[in-house]
């Protein structure tokens, strides 16, 4: 009965087969966190986990950018999504932060799908712990440094504040805060590079600025509202004048060449009806994001 008909891809990252995505042997691993406690404008990141692994499923798998599958290189696992709506926030966010440094003891490159931003938080902590040297590295439209927002200093329009509070951060492409995050930041150790600075100008001439305030282990976080609202309308706070595909793929590529990333989110995809094109986007950054950090340093995959 089992091969009398032909299956339809398997239900994880990439359709892939289970030779290249089990647990035991993938260097990879995609975290889905649905997770949508504080939003304040529009809502449904918590669907963006499905949406993205949905995307993946209609993805090639060939990369013309490096010349090969970059899977091949070190297999991905994805791993079931977190329950966030059981408990506290509080809780929760304990809980993804064990999950987090779990993967991370376990030798794997994590990589969770949101979900909100404030989903960034406990990740970092995981990070943070298990590599005390951490620099995050920000790719987003919003400071989000207020001490706390509508009361909650776990917010997702607090997140970077909780996350400097651990270790330094790099914020690339912010073009929205308030007036209480802008002046707060000279006394955050936080650098930031303004959209305004940036957007129009070749990646080259910018990544080495950012690069050099980056310590030797990097935490990745790209908010995709970090993207101009032109190639990612589907987020829940879209700002104009953001950054382009090249621009942050190619960033991502020269920090991944000249640091050591040590675990990644996207974040802030908030799927609409009829715009597969931000689905598209998000799940083809998580593979380069994955190809950077472990294609490119390694030569066939082994078993972790």
């Amino acid at each position: 009965m089992k091969n009398s008909y032909t299956r339809a891809l398997p239900d994880n990252f990439g359709g892939l087969p289970p030779e290249s995505s089990t647990y035991e042997d993938s260097r990879a691993v995609i975290f889905p966190v649905p997770l949508e406690r504080t939003t304040t404008y529009m809502t449904g990141t918590r669907n963006g986990p499905a949406a993205i692994l949905a995307a993946s499923r209609n993805m090639e798998l060939y990369d013309e950018e490096l010349g090969s599958e970059p899977y091949h290189h070190f297999g991905i696992a994805t791993l079931a999504g977190i329950d966030t709506q059981e408990g506290t926030l509080e809780h929760v966010m304990d809980e993804i932060r064990r999950t987090e440094r779990a993967l991370l003891d376990d030798g794997k490159f994590p990589l969770a799908l949101g979900g909100e931003h404030s989903l960034t938080g406990p990740l970092v902590a995981a990070a943070h712990e298990k590599f005390p040297d951490l620099t995050v590295l920000q790719i987003d439209a919003h400071a989000d440094l207020r001490d706390a927002y509508q009361g909650n200093p776990l917010s997702h329009a607090s997140v970077m504040r909780r996350v400097v509070e651990l270790c330094p951060a790099v914020q690339v492409g912010i073009r929205s805060l308030s007036v209480e995050e802008a002046e707060a930041i000279p006394s955050l150790p936080v650098r930031v590079h303004w959209g305004k600075d940036i957007a129009r100008r070749p990646v080259e001439s910018w990544a080495p600025d950012v690069i050099a305030g980056l310590g030797r282990h990097v935490y990745l976080t790209v908010d995709l509202d970090g993207f101009d609202p032109a190639f990612v309308p589907a987020t829940g706070t879209p700002e104009p004048g953001g950054l382009d595909w090249h621009q942050v793929t190619g960033l991502i590529r020269a920090v991944a060449a000249a640091r050591t990333i040590v675990a990644a989110d996207v974040v802030e995809l908030l799927p609409q009806p009829g715009d597969h094109a931000s689905d598209f986007l998000a799940a083809k950054l998580v593979y380069k994001i994955l190809a950077y950090v472990l294609a490119s340093a390694s030569g066939p995959r082994t078993s972790v």
